[in-house]
């Protein structure tokens, strides 16, 4: 599957997104305060977003949870669904746009629209492409038990299982081996 520059930021953008919304009552939330808001949309060089507000905020957060229920999805249908939602309530306006150094690329939001609207546009017809190219299943979630952060598998054998290998997968990993040598030993 080809994944255009776009495409990838967008795809960036959306886990880093979901990924801010705290896992349980007593994580923290990812996006406090319009200023973290402010960081995380210069961080992801997110183009034509005006000055940020309380509003945006809580918009972003809303589009948050909507994009996590497409990590979740069971199946292509349930995601398409969702993705479908998203974007027409976003009010797609697709326009070609050589920005910032970037070679020609479709944006799919209205020049002026909101931030929620921005990334509901760019972010989900980002993941629409892999619900397009049958690849809806590279939407995932990590299975570490303790951990339940969105990704995308772009492996080519789509066998990724966390969402950082270091962290997650070595420590599941470690813990496996210690079991074994543990029994081993018993």
């Amino acid at each position: 599957m080809l994944i255009t520059h776009d495409t990838r930021c967008a795809l960036d953008t959306v886990v880093d997104l979901v990924n801010t919304a705290p896992e349980d009552e007593s994580s923290p939330e990812g996006l406090p305060d319009v200023a973290a808001l402010e960081d995380f949309v210069r961080s992801h060089q997110v183009s034509d977003v005006g000055t940020l507000s309380e509003f945006d905020l809580a918009a972003a957060r809303k589009i948050r949870g909507r994009f996590a229920a497409i990590f979740s999805a069971p199946d292509p249908r349930a995601a398409a669904g969702l993705i479908n939602e998203l974007v027409a309530a976003a009010g797609t306006t697709p326009r070609l746009t050589d920005h910032d150094g970037y070679d020609w690329h479709v944006h799919y939001f209205a020049p002026g629209a909101s931030l929620s609207d921005h990334l509901a546009a760019d972010c989900g017809m980002a993941l629409a492409f892999f619900v397009v190219a049958g690849e809806q299943e590279r939407l995932r979630r990590c299975e570490a038990p303790d951990c339940r952060r969105a990704f995308v598998d772009l492996s080519r054998n789509r066998s990724r299982r966390y969402c950082d290998s270091r962290t997650c997968g070595n420590r599941l990993h470690v813990a496996a081996y210690r079991a074994r040598r543990k029994e081993a030993a018993g």
